[in-house]
């Protein structure tokens, strides 16, 4: 299983930036992927998951802002991040996570590390 993020870079406050992260040997269609993010001396946070039947939910700091969806001919999941403050700067993890298995079986990326300056 691989899931491989991408996207993530050094950006101003108020501007945009698209993850993607594709994944391989898993099954796509029935995972539930999502993505969470770090920050230095923070615990992991959910940012937004996107569910097989593209049901959304996303933390209420980033509702209006960030816009999760996903591509199953692809096999990937994105991140749209607009209006980028400087409390987002985290490394952004992918994680698969499947719907059937309980408890349910998950995978997650190396991270993506995003940069907002003020």
């Amino acid at each position: 299983v691989q899931l491989q993020a991408s996207g993530g870079g050094l950006v101003q406050a108020g501007g945009s930036l698209r993850l993607s992260c594709a994944a391989s040997g898993i099954i796509f269609s029935i995972r539930t992927m999502g993505w969470y993010r770090q920050a230095p001396g923070k615990q992991r946070e959910l940012v937004a998951t996107i569910s097989s039947g593209l049901s959304t939910n996303y933390a209420d700091s980033v509702k209006g802002r960030f816009t999760i969806s996903r591509d199953n001919g692809k096999n990937t999941v994105y991140l749209q991040m607009n209006s980028l403050k400087p409390e987002d700067t985290a490394r952004y993890y992918c994680n698969a996570k499947h719907e059937y298995t309980i408890p349910p079986r998950e995978n997650w990326g190396q991270g993506t590390l995003v940069t907002v300056s003020s």
